[in-house]
């Protein structure tokens, strides 16, 4: 009989509800412009949490005044965050999960340059 460690259930869960939004999240960064789709990319590894907790914080309190052209922001911000934050996560994948169904071209494969 084999024996899992008890940590690794836990993660496996958490793995798996992060794989589901991984691929539309991806398709979604892929639609952004070059130099923020990478440094999205880089800030999203896990081993940059230390950075990726105060630059979300920062472009969701950059993005929050509606009247500046800052909105595209806060999005960003809080998909950053949502990595970290659970209740955020669950809100980024109801997001996505209306994405998908509401406006599936902005999925589409193309990448923007």
């Amino acid at each position: 009989m084999m024996k899992r460690a008890a940590s690794a259930v836990p993660n496996e869960v958490g793995a798996n509800s992060t794989n589901v939004d991984d691929w539309r999240l991806e398709r979604l960064l892929n639609r952004l412009p070059k130099r923020v789709r990478s440094t999205v990319r880089f800030v999203r590894q896990p081993s940059a949490r230390w950075l990726r907790i105060p630059t979300g914080v920062l472009l969701t309190v950059g993005g929050t005044p509606w009247f500046l052209p800052g909105l595209w922001m806060l999005p960003i911000g809080l998909a950053l965050l949502a990595d970290d934050v659970q209740p955020l996560r669950s809100l980024r994948s109801r997001t996505l999960d209306w994405v998908e169904h509401h406006r599936p071209d902005w999925l589409a494969n193309g990448c923007r340059e």
